[in-house]
């Protein structure tokens, strides 16, 4: 088995259209679906943070 760290020192070949287009394509769709996970569920830290300031604001 060729060792892969003697690949670095060579120059970088270019990648075909397709693949580019596949993979940009791909991290398209998990941007999206990160998106709507964002957007459907809940920002816990900033509940708890505004839980604990009205607790604070209750207990003066």
């Amino acid at each position: 088995m060729e060792n892969p760290f003697k690949q670095l020192d060579k120059p970088l070949q270019e990648v075909p259209l397709e693949l580019k287009e596949k993979v940009m394509h791909d991290i398209a769709i998990a941007k999206l679906f990160l998106e709507l996970a964002e957007l459907f569920s809940y920002n816990i830290g900033h509940i708890i943070d505004s839980v604990t300031s009205r607790r604070k604001k209750d207990n003066k």
